[in-house]
């Protein structure tokens, strides 16, 4: 196999575990492994938001692949895919084609359905709201909304608006469905309702994964992704509070 190949494999299987949520250490390490699996030297920079790659084959040829990553999500199956599919090539070497198709293969593994992302949505906020002392009508009430505020996320997504604005108005959302419900019906708490609803939106994969990239030594990999994950949770806390602030000259 001529090292293009190898290169392309290397920066498929990259691209796959960035859009996936995967830790920057995670990528070099993944990156490394299959250009090593056949006997390639090679150099990876990677951040948040891309990588480069530079390969060198005992020849002395060298080539090099910049990969720009525009979409990310969380998906950790995928990237538990990537990374078996990395340690089984230092024992097993497949070929270009075979290679490839399982990367494609794990690139358009299907999804969970989007009925039950949503349900999954509720019911997360409504643990989290009888998590933090609310009653089961207020779990009920952050299990209903947390659901819409899933369904107007998606939407906004699909227009494709920038990031920060999704979670500035799925939080003003939480909060202004809150303060009606609770208006109709006075037992729900709204502030328990509120901490469930937003719950789903808080960036607690990008903390942790932003935390681990400094303890792996990635300090501008770990900063980009703590500002990032600061942002967005200053953009939910602003939505709540304009509704909060809507509430006041309400009454």
């Amino acid at each position: 196999m001529n090292i293009k190949e190898v290169m392309d494999i290397a920066s498929f299987a990259g691209e796959i575990l960035l859009s996936s949520g995967a830790e920057i250490y995670r990528v070099e390490d993944t990156i490394t492994r299959i250009c090593n699996s056949y006997g390639v030297h090679c150099e990876c920079f990677v951040m948040p938001t891309g990588f480069s790659l530079t390969v060198r084959n005992k020849n002395g040829d060298v080539l090099s692949n910049v990969k720009r990553i525009k979409n990310r999500s969380v998906d950790l199956h995928r990237v538990e895919m990537i990374n078996t599919f990395s340690r089984r090539l230092l024992n097993e070497r497949s070929s270009y084609k075979e290679a490839m198709e399982e990367l494609n293969r794990i690139k358009n593994m299907p999804y969970f359905s989007y009925n039950l992302q949503i349900i999954s949505s509720g019911f997360v906020a409504f643990g989290f709201a009888k998590l933090f002392g609310g009653s089961f009508l207020d779990s009920l009430v952050a299990f209903v909304i947390s659901m819409f505020i899933f369904y107007i996320k998606d939407n906004i997504q699909k227009y494709g608006f920038f990031q920060f604005l999704e979670f500035f108005l799925s939080g003003l959302m939480a909060g202004v469905l809150s303060i009606i419900v609770a208006k109709l019906i006075p037992y729900v708490n709204i502030d328990k309702v509120i901490i469930g609803a937003i719950m789903t939106l808080v960036p607690g994969v990008a903390i942790t994964n932003g935390i681990k990239d400094a303890l792996y030594g990635d300090f501008i990999s770990s900063f980009a992704r703590l500002i990032e994950a600061s942002f967005i949770a200053i953009a939910i806390g602003l939505g709540v509070g304009v509704s909060l602030i809507l509430q006041l000259s309400w009454v």
